[in-house]
């Protein structure tokens, strides 16, 4: 949610950013100026009438206590207690109006966030690691994943539908190994491990920003008021909604893993093959609550963090800073990382790591008290760190080798107690 300023004195910024992501609204923005000054204008006359109810009250209150007739003015009350209602009535109206239309806005950008209209005007801001040429034709994840016993895919469809996967035998414990791996390395590095709920309730929802733009996109309960977590994003910047940080607690940065359910309503025909892209997937989450001024240090951080991962695995990546036109509604800058995927020698995201400033803190109702200063809202970041389905595929397609087995990466196998998983063992 915006700070209303941008809405009474700011116009022009606001203006600015939409025009810049390209945004269409279904209402006009002096519309909603306009909605904004009748409520303004309507709360003010509320509270004079109850300044003028207070005060017939006190003298009703001196009337009555000295016995004197008080009866016109009790009427006199009466009558400015209804009118009250009646505009109170007009205004919880007109707030709904008004909500409905403010929620849809996104945030504002950043100045330095680079103009575009979509994802081919991403900026890319560097490349890690030189790809590895193949003396032999490789197979795709879903391939290697099946011929090894790692990977069932055909058999999730059975059970659940399309979009679903099983991981079998020492593919399940390839999962487990980069969940332990991914969490291990960023509790060492100073984040707290969070084990979030897998559901929360429609205010988590708008915390966050999900809701009401992203309903369609939900998995939603039908007999109980619950989502499915469409990340672990959701719970853990919910961890704090409604409270006052200390100035000392900050920055606060936490690490969590969790199952996470999308509908994948606007990818039809995308990615049908292997596990790029599931209903249920898996993935590390990193978030930030830190002062204003301290989030794009932070932001910094985060990227520099989901990058180790990649780093320690040995899989090459690049990281791309997303256009206006293409970053997320809450956001204000985000750095894309794009893991190399050696079968279709392209780049897939598999980390986005954003700064929300003020945005999903003001929709949560996330503070902090400064020291010898008025509370201000804390400004929230988070990325992926990463996602284990991704990863997973982008080390089958790169870890294989010419006998079609697979290489354990270095840094897995104290956890998985292998070097190199070959098909007679699977």
């Amino acid at each position: 949610m915006l700070d209303i300023r941008f809405l009474r004195e700011d116009f022009e910024i606001l203006k600015d950013s939409l025009a810049k992501r390209g945004v269409k609204l279904n209402f006009s923005l002096d519309d909603l100026r306009e909605l904004d000054l009748k409520l303004k204008n309507l709360r003010n006359e509320i509270s004079n009438l109850r300044e003028a109810q207070n005060k017939l009250s006190k003298e009703i209150s001196v009337l009555k206590k000295n016995k004197e007739d008080a009866t016109e003015l009790v009427e006199k009350s009466r009558s400015i207690g209804d009118e009250i209602s009646k505009l109170a009535e007009n205004e919880r109206g007109l707030d709904s109006q008004f909500k409905t239309m403010w929620y849809q806005l996104p945030n504002i950008l950043l100045p330095d966030v680079p103009f575009g209209t979509d994802e081919t005007q991403n900026v890319v801001v560097n490349y890690f690691g030189k790809p590895k040429e193949f003396d032999f034709e490789i197979l795709p994840h879903w391939d290697l994943g099946k011929t090894l016993g790692l990977l069932d895919i055909e058999r999730a469809g059975k059970v659940t539908g399309s979009r679903f996967s099983f991981h079998v035998g020492l593919g399940a414990r390839l999962v487990r190994a980069l969940l332990n791996f991914m969490m291990d390395m960023h509790r060492s590095d100073g984040f707290v491990e969070l084990w979030p709920p897998y559901l929360v309730n429609e205010a988590s929802m708008y915390g966050t920003g999900q809701l009401p733009k992203f309903r369609d996109e939900l998995f939603k309960c039908a007999d109980d008021p619950y989502f499915l977590i469409p990340t672990a994003e959701v719970p853990v910047t919910n961890f704090f909604r409604d409270e006052i940080l200390s100035d000392d607690s900050l920055p606060i940065r936490f690490c969590a893993y969790s199952a996470c359910f999308r509908r994948e309503a606007g990818s039809y025909g995308k990615d049908v093959r292997g596990i790029i892209r599931q209903h249920q997937f898996d993935k590390v989450e990193l978030v930030v609550f830190c002062r204003p001024e301290d989030s794009m240090n932070e932001l910094s951080i985060i990227t520099e963090q989901a990058q180790k991962v990649l780093k320690q695995l040995k899989l090459p990546y690049r990281v791309i800073e997303l256009c206006s036109g293409d970053l997320g509604f809450g956001s204000a800058k985000t750095y894309d990382i794009e893991v190399y995927m050696a079968y279709s020698k392209n780049y897939r995201e598999i980390s986005s790591c954003s700064n929300f400033t003020d945005f999903q803190a003001r929709r949560a109702n996330i503070r902090y008290k400064p020291k010898g200063g008025k509370t201000r809202y804390v400004h929230t970041l988070n990325g992926s760190g990463l996602a284990i389905g991704r990863t997973l595929a982008a080390i089958y397609e790169y870890y294989q080798d010419k006998d079609g087995c697979l290489i354990v990466p270095d840094v897995l196998v104290p956890y998985i107690g292998m070097e190199r998983i070959e098909p007679k063992k699977c």
